[in-house]
């Protein structure tokens, strides 16, 4: 396992960040920092993603950023050279797992099935997005698909929130979770980034008590 996997484990946790001005990703990152958690899953879903992650890379070395719903090879590379240090995506496409490999970045592929497993397993991969995670039965269906693929790390996302964060975390298979929580819209729009260092901070705590 990687550097960079090993660190978000420890975490525990994995702040999802959308974006909608390049600028608002370094006090983002700073807050995060702040409270404890240095870490940034930045998303692709708006225009600002690939700035925004060069801007805080620059700005906020001490954090991990990664790029997430990288969806193609072009994506993927943009990311990297923008100073993504891993990437997230929603499904399972292995033309992109290959392109990380050859960046030397990890990649966490969204799986939800035992067949998108195996096919992530043959790509070499033991790290794993399960996504959307409550919907598609959270941490019951986490611990039916951890039994036959015991090898296998999930980072669960969508739909996890401090009330369900200890009962994934409980489980033996988890990794990490993502959280979009942590960074909401409306805080970045209005310059609340104390909210966000108090979010995180919470969400420490939280990881330490359910890990004890």
């Amino acid at each position: 396992m990687s550097d960079v996997l090993k660190t978000l484990g420890e975490m525990g946790v994995v702040p999802v960040v959308t974006i909608n001005e390049p600028e608002h990703a370094v006090p983002v990152a700073k807050a995060l920092v702040a409270g404890g958690l240095p870490a940034a899953e930045i998303t692709f879903r708006t225009a600002a993603a690939e700035e925004g992650i060069r801007l805080a890379a620059a700005a906020v070395p001490e954090a991990l950023l990664g790029a997430g719903t990288v969806l193609n090879i072009e994506q993927a590379r943009r990311a990297v050279a923008a100073g993504a240090r891993f990437l997230v995506a929603p499904g399972l496409n292995p033309e992109v797992v290959r392109c990380a490999r050859e960046l030397g970045v990890p990649m966490l592929p969204g799986v939800c099935t035992p067949t998108d497993i195996e096919a992530a397993m043959g790509l070499g991969l033991e790290v794993l997005k399960f996504f959307p995670a409550e919907a598609m039965g959270g941490v019951k269906m986490i611990k039916a698909l951890a039994a036959p693929y015991r090898s296998v790390k999930f980072v669960p996302t969508g739909g996890i929130s401090p009330g369900n964060l200890a009962d994934y975390l409980a489980l033996p298979s988890v990794h990490a979770c993502g959280g979009s929580w942590l960074v909401k819209g409306d805080r970045v729009a209005a310059g609340d980034f104390q909210a966000i260092t108090d979010t995180a901070r919470a969400a420490v705590d939280a990881v330490k008590q359910a890990r004890a």
